[in-house]
């Protein structure tokens, strides 16, 4: 590999990603059920009804875990808090033993040197909030603001940084529109309340944490480069409608107070009532960093014989796919930290927070070559270093993610892991990906 540490400013973090429902073993510790639990039971949800109730067994084996960490040469480590394992019933009394495993996992990545990079909600909504509506509710920006100050009063003065949710949009619109994560909806009037909920709940998170002093908060978006399948007017509006939806809602909201039009379009008939007051009172928040996931992009057409609004369609394009079949598109990640620096938030910290990619990775004689996840990685620290030059504000990079894990309604099958895990066995073994990283960390 041709970059070193050297190659990128002398403060740029470099460190892995994981998930508390994809890692640890929701099984463990006394914690309650999350509405993954009950989405991967219904039919043709999830392969193979497969569910996190063990997983990766990370509650167990984390100390082990945080060692391939440190021996990876890594900076930093990026983990979320089960909300489900700290509250079982989503509110009310606290399950102690959960809590304290986060206060221990928190003493292990420090006492390995390792940052701290927190994200207190990574899509495991306890099973009897999602009773209550979910994301739906209009008082679940209370009810999150309460688990943040939970979290925040056993962890939060010890964390490198705090993020209030992960990927909003897989959070509200990915489940409750498209219907293919928890709770598996396909509802607009639930998408566009969940969309506008899960901003509220942020912002009230904020707002909680900062009253205690926390000058280290931000969120996680993720992004998908919305390409028009062809030159047609009808396929630009497309496109520019799902950037609308995908891209900009969330980012527009927080910095600078209003939705797309190209998506109020279709959802302000369903958004709750007064929804423009909230945008000033809780959503327009400000941050301290920005977090970026990225992954690939889409073709986008219009959809002529689709009834429903946004009348489009998505489809994959000709360039090399992963194992999910995304295509492998780094000009997109560039593309988004430019543009998140020059029309959204200037010179504010960005870190890539997630970037990875799937494959069908197998052991041969104790042994993974992931040649193709090397030159992935590769590709996009290219970008990156573009983007450091253009002038963005980039702080560091996590790969997604250090061990194979649940994969949301792909179950077990989908390896995105510089760490391979037999999930029979639970045995690591790190790919070739991972030590092309040690080589190129190595101080």
């Amino acid at each position: 590999m041709a970059f070193t540490r050297k190659d990128f400013p002398e403060d740029f973090i470099f460190g892995a990603a994981t998930a508390a429902y994809q890692i640890e073993g929701s099984q463990f510790g006394g914690a309650g059920r999350s509405h993954w639990d009950t989405f991967a039971k219904g039919p043709h949800n999830v392969i193979r009804a497969e569910d996190g109730a063990t997983a990766c067994d990370h509650y167990n084996r984390f100390e082990e875990d945080l060692d391939i960490m440190k021996a990876g040469n890594f900076d930093a480590y990026r983990f979320s808090t089960s909300w489900s394992r700290v509250l079982p019933e989503g509110k009310g009394q606290i399950n102690q033993t959960g809590l304290d495993f986060y206060d221990r996992l928190t003493d292990s990545i420090l006492e390995r040197g390792l940052k701290p990079f927190l994200t207190l909600y990574h899509w495991d909504l306890p099973a009897a909030l999602a009773d209550l509506g979910g994301w739906k509710n209009p008082d679940i920006h209370n009810w999150f603001g309460d688990f943040a100050e939970i979290i925040d009063q056993k962890i939060g003065d010890r964390m490198a940084s705090i993020a209030t949710i992960n990927e909003p949009w897989c959070v509200s619109y990915l489940s409750h529109m498209l219907g293919h994560h928890a709770p598996g909806l396909r509802d607009i009037r639930a998408a566009a309340r969940s969309m506008h909920h899960a901003l509220k709940a942020h912002g009230e998170a904020i707002t909680r944490l900062r009253s205690r002093g926390r000058d280290n908060l931000g969120i996680v978006l993720n992004f998908e480069y919305a390409h028009p399948k062809s030159n047609s007017k009808d396929d630009i509006k497309a496109a520019a409608i799902q950037d609308a939806l995908y891209n900009r809602w969330f980012i527009e909201a927080m910095s600078k107070g209003c939705y797309p039009q190209e998506a109020l379009a279709g959802l302000e008939p369903h958004l709750p009532e007064h929804w423009q007051d909230d945008l000033k009172t809780h959503i327009h928040q400000p941050l301290d960093w920005l977090g970026v996931n990225y992954y690939t992009r889409s073709l986008v057409a219009h959809a002529s014989n689709d009834p429903c609004w946004p009348h489009l369609s998505t489809s994959n394009g000709p360039l090399p796919q992963t194992q999910m079949g995304w295509e492998i598109y780094p000009e997109g990640l560039e593309y988004f930290l430019s543009t998140l620096k020059e029309n959204y938030i200037g010179e504010l910290p960005i870190y890539v927070t997630e970037n990875g990619m799937a494959w069908d990775d197998t052991l041969k004689n104790g042994h993974c070559d992931d040649a193709l996840r090397k030159e992935f990685i590769h590709k996009h620290l290219e970008a990156q270093k573009e983007s450091l030059r253009k002038g963005v504000n980039l702080k560091g990079f996590f790969y997604w993610s250090l061990l194979d894990n649940f994969e949301w309604a792909f179950g077990y099958e989908k390896r995105f892991g510089m760490v391979h895990v037999d999930f029979e066995t639970q045995k690591r073994t790190p790919k070739d990906s991972f030590y092309m990283l040690q080589n190129m960390l190595e101080r």
